[in-house]
C-alpha cells in the first residue's frame, strides 16, 4: 500500500538520469493522479487530491482515477500514461507497475509516492511526516487527564511504527507520564473497523485518541463521547469540531507544484525526495478551540527548532518497549534506520503483529 520505503536505497535527492525535455507552458502539461481510496476518505487520497486542485489553479491540465486496487495499477496507469505527460502514482503498492508501465511510455515522467525503485523517467517522494507527528503527539500530552492516548493503526510497517514513535516521543517530552495504547485494524480505510478501535481505545481509558488510517471516524467516535481527537493527512475538524484539537496534514500542493514545474520547464530528472517540515509540504491543521495559548506556543516553538535544524525527533537517548537502546544520547537515527524501523519505543502499550 501507501506506506513503507526500502532500507536500501534511501534519499539519493536529485538522484539525475537524466531526462530532460522543452519547456512548455503549464496549460500544455497535462498531470494525472492514480489514487488507492477514494477522493472523498477525509485523509490521504483527499489531501493528495487537494495538492492536485492546486495545480489546476496554476493552469495546469489534470485528471485522476480513484479507488484503484494494487491489482488492477497497471491498466489505471497505462491508460492515463497514454494521455498525460506526468503520472503521480500515490500508493507503495503501486511500484512496479509503475515502474512496468514506464518501460512502456520512455517520454513520459512518471513519480511514485513512497516507493524505492527509480529508473531514467521513475522518481519516487515522500514527506517526514513523522516531524508534524512529534508535534500533535506533544498536544496530546499536554492535553490528556488520563494520561493514556490511543493510536489506531493501520499496518505494523515502518513508516507506521515511526508515526507512532514519535508520537510518543513528543507527548513523553512534555508529559513523562503519558501512555501509547495501540489497537490494529490492518486497513488504511474502514470506518466501521475504525470507529470501534477509538471506543474500545476511549472503553479503557485514553481520553485522546488519533490514527495512522484515513477515516475520520474516530473524530466522530470522540465527540460523541465528549471526548478529544486528533486527525490524520488532512483536517478533519468537520467531522467533529467539538472534538478535533488539531491534524497532522500533509500539503501536497508545493510538491506537486515544484515537481510540475520541473517537467514544465524541462528540468525534471529522476529522483528520490522526502521533505521536510521546513518546506510546508507538512504542517498542522489549525487549532480547535480548546487548545490553551500555552499548548499552541510551546509547540510553535518546537516546530522552529525542527525547522531551523535545531531539533531532530529521533535523537538519543532513545529507549526501545523492551527497555534496550534504540540510540544513544546524542546519536540521530540515519534515514536508513528510520526506513527500516521495526520496534516501538518505550512507553508504547501493545504489540506488533509478525
Amino acid at each position: 500500500m501507501k506506506a513503507i520505503k526500502s532500507i536500501v536505497l534511501a534519499m539519493v535527492a536529485g538522484l539525475c538520469f537524466g531526462f530532460t525535455g522543452v519547456a512548455k507552458d503549464a496549460s500544455e502539461v497535462n498531470v494525472a493522479f492514480v489514487y488507492v481510496g477514494p477522493v472523498g476518505d477525509g485523509g490521504w487520497t483527499y489531501a493528495h487530491d487537494l495538492g492536485r486542485r492546486h495545480l489546476e489553479t496554476l493552469g495546469y491540465k489534470t485528471t485522476y482515477v480513484e479507488s484503484v486496487p494494487e491489482t488492477d495499477a497497471e491498466r489505471a496507469i497505462r491508460q492515463l500514461a497514454r494521455k498525460n505527460d506526468l503520472v503521480f502514482t500515490t500508493s507503495f503498492g503501486y511500484m512496479d507497475a509503475t515502474l512496468k508501465v514506464a518501460k512502456r511510455f520512455p517520454d513520459k515522467v512518471f513519480m511514485h509516492a513512497t516507493g524505492f525503485k527509480r529508473s531514467a523517467n521513475v522518481g519516487t517522494y515522500f514527506a517526514r511526516m513523522y516531524q508534524a507527528r512529534y508535534l500533535v503527539g506533544m498536544v496530546a500530552g499536554k492535553m490528556t487527564k488520563t494520561n493514556q492516548i490511543g493510536i489506531i493503526g493501520s499496518h505494523p510497517i515502518p513508516e507506521i511504527l515511526r508515526h507512532i514513535n514519535a508520537i510518543a516521543l513528543g507527548a513523553q517530552s512534555v508529559n513523562p507520564k503519558a501512555e501509547i495504547k495501540v489497537i490494529w485494524v490492518n486497513s488504511w480505510f474502514d470506518p466501521a473497523k475504525e470507529g470501534a478501535a477509538a471506543n474500545s481505545l476511549m472503553d479503557g481509558g485514553a481520553d485522546i485518541v488519533t490514527i495512522t488510517t484515513d477515516s475520520a471516524a474516530a473524530t466522530q467516535a470522540a465527540e460523541k463521547r465528549g471526548l478529544y481527537a486528533i486527525g490524520n493527512d488532512s483536517d478533519m475538524a468537520i467531522y467533529g469540531k467539538k472534538a478535533h484539537l488539531t491534524a497532522n496534514i500533509y500539503n501536497w500542493g508545493v510538491y506537486y507544484e515544484f515537481l510540475a514545474n520541473l517537467v514544465k520547464d524541462g528540468k525534471w530528472a529522476s529522483r528520490d525526495d522526502w521533505w521536510g517540515i521546513e518546506t510546508g509540504a507538512i504542517d498542522l491543521s489549525p487549532w480547535g478551540d480548546m487548545v490553551p495559548q500555552d499548548v499552541r506556543d510551546l509547540v510553535a516553538a518546537k516546530k522552529q527548532a525542527m525547522i531551523d535544524k535545531k531539533f531532530v525527533v529521533f535523537e538519543g537517548p532513545i529507549k526501545k518497549q523492551d527497555g534496550s537502546e534504540a540510540a544513544k544520547a546524542g546519536q540521530k537515527l540515519t534515514d536508513k534506520e528510520m526506513l527500516s524501523m521495526s520496534y516501538f519505543v518505550e512507553g508504547v502499550v501493545g504489540t506488533i503483529p509478525k
